[in-house]
């Protein structure tokens, strides 16, 4: 199961679905609001929810869960609810405060968006999170999968209510794979080394040329890591 960052959507595991198909059933979901998935509900929903009910619709009763970003605070709620049997966590968020750099870089965001520029704020999300190894083509496409997501999510009305599950980290007792860029924010930089504490049986991966999105920056290479440790 691949889980996408909240600055993209699936289109992100394009190359990775490729490689890991040949081994494996590959499931890629779009969270609501992002990729091809409507951004609505009939009342409070969660992507941990959603994503269950995928895995329940496919007979599917444990996954490898690869997440990245934002998607892993779905991946750990459904490892916490016993449907993850391995995790990849690239990147991920976590319980800590976020820190100043992070507070500044949504702060801009938001700016742009009340101004009206939507395309503004999807290339500062790709001059921020990208880092130095990506290409044109990662740049563009982070661009307009950004964009995407935002303008099908500003323009919900009623914006749906989106909840989140309480974490335990350390109750969550499974194989995991925590990474890290170095390039990426201090937040996010972070959030690895403290969840990689946290997990019981979780190892730490840090990559010294990794912005936030390494599965668009070298794809060969996070393919090479995730069938390795899969």
């Amino acid at each position: 199961m691949l889980l996408h960052s909240t600055a993209v959507d699936s289109g992100m595991w394009d190359a990775q679905e490729e490689a890991l198909a040949a081994r494996f059933r590959v499931i890629k979901v779009d969270f609501r609001g992002y990729g091809r998935t409507p951004y609505q509900a009939d009342g409070p929903y969660s992507d941990a929810g959603d994503v269950a009910e995928v895995l329940a619709a496919l007979g599917v009763s444990r996954a490898a869960i690869v997440a990245s970003s934002g998607g892993s605070q779905a991946a750990l709620e459904l490892a916490a609810a016993g449907l993850a049997g391995r995790l990849v966590l690239l990147n991920p968020v976590s319980t800590l405060e976020p820190t100043p750099d992070l507070r500044a870089y949504w702060a801009e965001e938001s700016r742009l968006l009340e101004a009206g520029d939507v395309h503004g704020a999807a290339e500062l999300n790709a001059r921020t999170l990208l880092g130095p190894e990506a290409g044109d083509e990662a740049w563009q496409r982070v661009v307009a999968m950004q964009r995407h997501a935002f303008e099908v999510q500003l323009a919900a009305d009623p914006r749906p209510e989106q909840t989140e599950g309480e974490l335990k980290p350390a109750e969550i007792d499974v194989p995991a794979l925590v990474v890290a860029g170095a390039h990426d924010l201090p937040y996010f930089r972070d959030s690895a080394h403290h969840l990689a504490g946290e997990l019981p049986q979780a190892r730490l991966v840090e990559l010294p040329w990794a912005g936030h999105l390494p599965a668009l920056e070298r794809p060969e290479e996070i393919n090479a890591l995730l069938l390795d440790y899969l």
